[in-house]
């Protein structure tokens, strides 16, 4: 992933001339112009391969936003959210953007970036959403207004996916303007803080995370798990809390979208997924 995600920084920038044109469709001389791109760019790869692969898929804000659409208030308030690995924080800019969520339309229907999943299964809820506060977590996060951080963004979206490269562009140019705010640290340490945070009256507080889990240590998901348990016990109808996860199942069958919420403690599979967002079989609002 690191290495193809050089080479297509390389192709991007249009060096060697036949990488570029082998990404352009001008030929298929896959095993010559890769060649040529690790003979002149040896540094530049060895560089890149140094930090992991990011990507901040923003088709995935869909299933957060119909999640949130769904959840069971006592009376309407706006969300704070808690984003854990963020990446670039474009999933936090989602109320910027505009869904088509099987039959309903969210979101700002004026935004450049436009997200329809194919729907699969029944609609949403018809819910206005409204975000108080977004606030989110990396390891090592990127940002919008770094040329070269939007351009390894990029870079992770492949050059036969110009729908996927088009609608992070929109995403990241929302996010030079409305610039998110993702804190640098472990997920775990990071949300037990805000989670200890006194939380206003008429706000719902939501962790959310989106393929995350897999990338963590069964100790670090643990802790995550008791800390947002040992906050549900502390909410209220007034204060409640909510975690939408968009992860694989333990066996990896599947891509769920679920929501757990507190006071009640009851959890809810809403969705299955396709794991980048392009499809959501929508399944109800029924306890698990």
């Amino acid at each position: 992933m690191r290495v193809n995600g050089a080479l297509h920084a390389l192709a991007r920038r249009g060096t060697p001339q036949c990488l570029a044109e082998l990404y352009g469709g001008e030929h298929n001389d896959f095993d010559g112009a890769i060649a040529a791109a690790f003979a002149q760019q040896d540094d530049f790869i060895a560089h890149w391969i140094r930090t992991p692969t990011q990507t901040n898929e923003v088709a995935r804000a869909a299933a957060i936003m119909s999640a949130l659409m769904t959840v069971p208030l006592a009376r309407p308030m706006p969300f704070e959210l808690l984003e854990l690995g963020s990446s670039c924080g474009l999933n936090l800019n989602l109320a910027r953007y505009a869904y088509k969520l099987g039959p309903v339309s969210a979101g700002d229907p004026a935004s450049a970036v436009r997200i329809e999943p194919q729907w699969r299964g029944l609609a949403p809820p018809l819910a206005a959403v409204s975000i108080a506060a977004a606030r989110g977590v990396d390891l090592q996060p990127l940002n919008a207004a770094s040329a070269d951080d939007r351009e390894r963004l990029l870079s992770f979206a492949w050059a036969d996916q110009p729908a996927r490269s088009g609608r992070l562009e929109e995403a990241l140019q929302i996010a030079m303007t409305h610039a998110p705010r993702v804190d640098r640290g472990d997920a775990a340490t990071w949300l037990a803080r805000r989670l200890d945070e006194p939380q206003k009256a008429g706000r719902c507080r939501a962790v959310v995370h989106s393929m995350v889990l897999q990338y963590l240590r069964p100790e670090e998901q643990a802790d995550i798990a008791a800390t947002i348990a040992a906050a549900g016990a502390r909410a209220t109808d007034d204060r409640p809390l909510v975690r939408i996860s968009f992860e694989w199942t333990p066996d990896r069958r599947e891509v769920q979208l679920c929501l757990e919420r507190w006071p009640t403690g009851t959890t809810t599979v809403l969705a299955r997924c396709d794991p980048y967002g392009d499809w959501l079989e929508w399944l109800g609002t029924s306890p698990a």
